[in-house]
């Protein structure tokens, strides 16, 4: 194949794709005319149906108006009817009104008349009156206002006998049902408290198998008693005693600490100053732990969790404290089931109330280190291991040193009295009951009025004596506040004191 064939075969090549560019040039042509004849045909079928459309929308919308205008107007129709009846209601009622303002015209005319007349007599009356006190003054020879003293001393002397009448019998009655209701809670409280009402008092004295060994005791040139009394400070005094030996200290942790210790070296029988320090350091150890085992077990008793452990270590060290013979550490636990008791009843806060009695005389642990009044260290004590207002308050108020804030507080102060001043809780020497019942005569018989007074009941109550002529019945009923409130300021004394004013009256006269 030449050079010629291949240029006409190219030729062709190209003829043929110009020829097949025009044919589809023309096709595109055609099928364009076609669509566009179509779109045409479709917008002029889609113009005419929004004509139709909007035909019928416009004949709806009319339709719709007419409608709307019709009932608007069926409505102000209505709405006029309404307003004409209630035009013609009111029409009636300010006629009505109109008719009861003449009347009311009418009455206050008439009510002016008699006014006028009211005064024209209230004058007459005021000139009979006058007339009446000035012959009444001229009658009975006084003026009016001697008159008016007179009547009013009279009024005051019937008054004050009719209140001190009113008084007995209020505070009578007030009394009873008081009494009653708490000598019921008291002695509920009581009979479930099964504790014992004197327990023993802490053992200051060490027995000894014999006399010799208090010469071991001793030691050469006093050294072991020498060694036992720095290590413990606690006084060990060796008398002509038999067979025993005496341990005087203010802390009662180191007395039952020496005690111990002593118990040990006597059973043992070596001793010597190294052997003391060993022996002092084990019992200083047991009593510790038995201290806060006591008052876990307290704290458990009562029924008073999550105390704070300081609080709980305190509360076993009154275990080896003692108050008049009285344990302290059971005088607490029963003060706390007495006052739980009690709150029960009563509907108070159980809780609140044991917690309260348990640590009410906290004080008393830490008193021979502390200076004050065993209540206020407590409530110190209470108020730095994080206890609460009110049990603050029931340590401070149990001894009437401070106001109780709350009803726990009362039946705290009321359970410690009945704890401590039940017969045979606790011992009192001969010498402070002679000075209390002399002192509870010297009071009665400081008061003006007083004949004679008599303290009972050993030392319980105080029955007065009073001159008729002096004292009344109204005067009476305050002599009894008044000794009372000065025997609560200037005694001590455990429960409470009864104070009971006699009076008496006789008439005396002989027939001849």
């Amino acid at each position: 194949m030449g050079i010629r064939d291949i240029v006409w075969i190219l030729l062709a090549g190209l003829a043929g794709l110009v020829v097949g560019g025009i044919t589809l040039w023309i096709v595109e042509r055609v099928l364009a005319r076609s669509s566009l004849e179509r779109a045409k045909s479709k917008a002029t079928q889609l113009l005419e149906e929004a004509r139709t459309l909007a035909k019928q929308t416009e004949l709806t919308a009319e339709k719709e108006a007419l409608d709307a205008r019709n009932e608007a107007e069926e409505e102000a129709q209505k709405r006029l009817q309404e307003l004409r009846r209630q035009d013609e209601r009111l029409q009636q009622r300010r006629e009505a009104v109109d008719q009861r303002i003449d009347r009311l015209e009418e009455r206050e005319r008439k009510l002016n008349q008699r006014q006028s007349r009211l005064d024209r007599l209230n004058v007459q009356i005021e000139e009979l009156h006058a007339k009446q006190t000035d012959e009444l003054q001229r009658i009975a020879n006084l003026s009016q206002e001697e008159a008016k003293q007179l009547l009013l001393k009279e009024v005051e002397q019937r008054t004050r006998e009719e209140m001190a009448r009113v008084i007995r019998d209020v505070e009578s009655q007030a009394r009873e049902e008081a009494d009653s209701k708490a000598r019921e809670i008291i002695t509920l409280a009581i009979e479930r408290l099964a504790a014992e009402q004197v327990a023993e008092t802490t053992v200051s004295m060490v027995s000894l198998p014999n006399d010799e060994m208090k010469g071991r005791i001793i030691g050469r040139n006093g050294r072991n008693i020498r060694a036992i009394e720095q290590a413990t400070g606690v006084d060990v005094i060796v008398d002509d005693t038999p067979e025993a030996i005496i341990l005087s200290c203010f802390d009662p942790v180191r007395r039952e600490i020496a005690r111990i210790t002593l118990d040990r070296l006597v059973s043992d029988g070596r001793i010597h100053p190294g052997r003391v320090e060993k022996i002092i350091a084990k019992a200083t150890q047991e009593v510790n732990a038995a201290i806060r085992q006591e008052g876990e077990h307290a704290a458990m008793d009562v029924g008073v969790p999550g105390m704070h452990l300081e609080l709980v270590k305190l509360v076993g060290r009154l275990k080896y404290r003692t108050s008049y013979g009285q344990n302290v550490l059971l005088h607490s636990i029963e003060t706390a089931h007495l006052a739980g008791i009690m709150a029960a009843e009563l509907g108070a806060d159980v809780a609140l109330s044991k917690e309260g009695g348990l640590l009410h005389d906290i004080g008393k642990a830490v008193d021979h280190e502390v200076d004050g009044p065993h209540a206020a260290i407590g409530a110190d004590l209470a108020q730095r291991y994080g206890c609460s207002a009110q049990v603050i308050n029931c340590i401070q108020a149990h001894h009437g040193e401070s106001e109780p804030q709350c009803l726990e507080a009362v039946l705290v102060e009321a359970a410690d009295a009945i704890s401590g001043a039940r017969p045979g809780a606790r011992r009192e020497n001969l010498d402070n009951y002679l000075k209390r019942v002399k002192g509870l005569e010297d009071i009665a018989n400081s008061f003006g009025g007083v004949s004679q007074s008599y303290a009972i009941q050993a030392g319980r109550e105080i029955r007065i004596m009073v001159k008729p002529d002096e004292i009344d019945d109204l005067s009476a009923i305050q002599l009894s506040k008044d000794i009372a409130r000065r025997v609560e300021e200037s005694l001590q004394y455990p429960g409470q004191i009864k104070v009971t004013v006699i009076r008496e009256t006789r008439a005396v006269d002989y027939a001849k």
